[in-house]
């Protein structure tokens, strides 16, 4: 199974998506690394007409997401067209480009 992995600091409770070897709020240098439960809350979304690569090209339009996450972190993934601002979502994932990525589906 894969995960979205996240970090969280056991002196403040910051919570960040992409890793560092500190806190971003307070400097600790022991952040704890996490699994995310994979549910979240859609916060942005935008269709991709013209992909900016040759790669992306023949998967437009294609959906792109902001999602604030249940565990308190907001990252930007793929998501299932129809998406809107509010939605719950639960993340699957999807191989794309040699890449094993989230992708974004409306939660039941």
């Amino acid at each position: 199974m894969t995960a979205i992995a996240f970090q969280r600091c056991g002196g403040c409770g910051a919570t960040w998506y992409f890793a560092r070897g500190f806190c971003p709020r307070c400097g600790s240098a022991e952040p704890e690394r996490r699994e995310a439960t994979g549910r979240g809350t859609v916060h942005a979304v935008t269709v991709v007409s013209r992909a900016p690569t040759e790669a992306l090209r023949r998967h437009a339009p294609y959906t792109l997401l902001l999602v604030d996450m249940a565990e308190g972190f907001r990252l930007m993934a793929h998501g299932e067209p129809g998406l809107a601002i509010r939605d719950a979502v639960r993340a699957e994932f999807h191989e794309f480009d040699g890449a094993t990525l989230p992708r974004f589906r409306r939660a039941e």
